[in-house]
């Protein structure tokens, strides 16, 4: 298989170039690439070329070219190469950087475009438009669907790590500083015990006990029926919340859900949402939550662009390659409105585009995507 990613990149790469040189004297949109075609993160690097592959045989117009250059893996030295190198061939606009810490660098270059992937920022940032879902886009669709729960008493639920100031950062720019927040260890033995603080676990354990000693030493019918439904409890009594935003991934997410099953919180009164996951089919079989919702790309857009990816190249996309697909549509879309792109203000349209992941609204500067509501039910992601 390593045999045909070779002679299929080899054919992407040479493809480019041979449109680059075929079309200088014409009238084109070259379209730069920078990403880690080198490194520890090169297979994301291929993934985005691949992906443009895809997004080019369906714009189908031989006017669009794009020029692949290697970023390494935040190597200053490379990056700066690979963009002067991509001045140097004209082009003004760049799908890149993919990793948010590459943003200083990049700024530099006052007189390039660029569209990332990345998804910390989705404000116009100088000379650079982050197209990846954002959290504020996934926090706003999340805060709808929970008002329409009609669920008044959220926590929002994060851990403890580096990216702790720029969550809570978020919460404030969306006004969210009233609503709970709970901050937890990343440390899956520290956290159950944070989890039963945060549930009053301890004292809910203790009602149940006292509950039961009342009826003991009864004998009346009532009383048996009584302490045999006490008996079938862990606990007793509510939480003091109706819905929780978990702000996680992975096995740590995981480790929140089991732990928060473990402490009894009653899934028929409390509505348990995360941020997107993209699909990961994982979490079917590691929890014991019965509905879990999260706003996301468009899974049938998702599904039919893996399966394309698949058929053409053998292999799965990594997530974000969608994202890059969606960033050529959209410098497409701006070439053909305007005739030629000058600054991040052309991508500042007043309608609504659609593409893969869903449909993006651009306004005050900032670029938003409009989510979906997902949940995961009987091994199935379900829009809901």
């Amino acid at each position: 298989m390593k045999i045909k990613i070779f002679l299929s990149l080899f054919y992407i790469l040479f493809l480019f170039n041979t449109n680059l040189l075929s079309s200088e004297n014409n009238k084109t949109l070259k379209v730069g690439l920078l990403a880690p075609l080198s490194g520890p993160y090169s297979e994301i690097g291929y993934s985005l070329l691949y992906s443009l592959q895809l997004a080019l045989s369906e714009i189908n117009d031989d006017k669009v070219i794009i020029v692949p250059r290697d970023s390494g893996s935040n190597n200053q030295e490379k990056i700066n190469i690979a963009l002067d190198d991509l001045k140097s061939k004209g082009i003004k606009i760049i799908i890149g950087p993919t990793t948010y810490e590459e943003f200083q660098e990049v700024k530099k270059y006052n007189d390039l475009i660029f569209i990332s992937p990345s998804n910390i920022n989705p404000e116009f940032s100088k000379n650079i438009i982050s197209i990846g879902v954002s959290l504020e886009s996934q926090l706003t669709a999340i805060m709808n669907f929970i008002k329409k729960q009609k669920k008044t008493r959220t926590v929002i639920m994060y851990p403890k790590n580096e990216y702790s100031e720029l969550i809570e950062k978020k919460l404030v720019e969306l006004n969210l500083k009233e609503i709970r927040k709970f901050t937890y260890s990343p440390n899956p033995e520290v956290l159950t015990g944070e989890i039963e603080i945060l549930t009053n676990y301890t004292q809910r354990k203790r009602n149940l006990e006292l509950r039961k000693k009342m009826f003991e030493d009864k004998e009346d019918e009532q009383s048996v029926k009584e302490l045999d439904r006490l008996e079938q409890l862990y606990t007793l009594g509510n939480v003091n919340f109706d819905s929780v935003i978990i702000i996680d991934f992975g096995n740590n997410l995981k480790s929140v859900l089991t732990s928060l099953v473990y402490t009894d919180v009653n899934q028929e009164n409390v509505l348990f949402t995360t941020i997107n996951q993209w699909f990961d089919e994982s979490i079917f079989y590691e929890n014991t939550i019965k509905n879990l919702y999260y706003p996301s790309v468009n899974y049938k857009e998702f599904k039919k662009f893996n399966k394309k990816y698949f058929e053409s190249f053998n292999i799965y996309p990594n997530e974000i390659s969608i994202l890059a697909y969606d960033a050529l549509g959209l410098i497409y879309y701006a070439w053909k409105s305007k005739e030629e792109i000058n600054s991040v203000n052309d991508f500042l349209f007043k309608n609504k585009i659609k593409g893969k992941i869903g449909t993006f609204s651009f306004k005050n500067g900032k670029i938003s995507q409009e989510l979906e509501i997902y949940k995961t039910d009987k091994n199935k992601f379900i829009k809901f």
